[in-house]
């Protein structure tokens, strides 16, 4: 049997930091992982499965005592924010009645979206759901995310490809893909496409280069751990 570690979980707390940055008591924990998942899930649906489509790549959640953080990666900002952010105002209401508490929303920009894996997942996924020849799709998305500047790509589809009887995996592979480095940058993501011949499941690893020890957020976050940091050598 195959034993694999998520690229994501692998790294975290050492070159990663966490997706929900918040301490709570025992008695709270569970409520308030629950509510954790609930926002991520009507954020998803609400803006990535429904239009305008906002190419929401990235979730993150922190809490104060006061106060519920919930900060948006997305490829589209303007579909996030809305005429005059009147969309984002929306959106803090209705997170406010989800959840009961005092909500902030943040929009932070993905600068380059074709070496961002989920977003790569997903449009791939879009797109085999239309019929698109998957090889083409495949050697495409490869290509652009080198041409980009990712260091290596892998994506993998699995299912029934082209609609044939039986399902099969195909593997693409382009540059490097470190995944036993702590210090390498691997950006992962799973998506399914659910096509009229059965569920196509896209995974993709791309390497973005390793941590540098001055690498720059895209956003200040107060939280304790609330940043990737490069791992020191020794």
């Amino acid at each position: 049997m195959g034993q694999k570690v998520h690229p994501f979980g692998f790294r975290v707390g050492v070159t990663e930091a966490h997706k929900s940055r918040w301490f709570a008591p025992k008695a709270l924990f569970g409520e308030l992982l629950v509510e954790d998942h609930k926002i991520r899930a009507y954020i998803d649906k609400r803006l990535n499965r429904t239009p305008p489509f906002a190419a929401v790549s990235d979730i993150h959640i922190e809490r104060t005592r006061e106060e519920l953080t919930v900060i948006i990666k997305t490829a589209r900002p303007g579909q996030v924010l809305g005429q005059k952010g009147a969309s984002r105002e929306q959106l803090v209401n209705e997170l406010q009645a989800l959840t009961g508490r005092k909500v902030a929303v943040q929009v932070v920009e993905v600068r380059n979206p074709e070496i961002d894996a989920k977003l790569i997942a997903e449009t791939m996924g879009e797109q085999l759901k239309k019929r698109a020849n998957f090889r083409r799709v495949l050697k495409m998305r490869c290509e652009n995310a080198i041409q980009n500047g990712a260091k290596g790509i892998r994506i993998l589809l699995s299912g029934r490809l082209g609609g044939a009887e039986m399902s099969r995996q195909l593997d693409s592979r382009l540059g490097s893909i470190p995944l036993t480095t702590l210090q390498a940058q691997v950006d992962y993501a799973v998506a399914h496409s659910s096509t009229t011949y059965g569920v196509i499941g896209v995974k993709v690893w791309v390497f973005k280069g390793l941590y540098s020890s001055n690498q720059e957020e895209e956003y200040q976050s107060k939280a304790a751990g609330g940043r990737a940091r490069a791992r020191g050598r020794r």
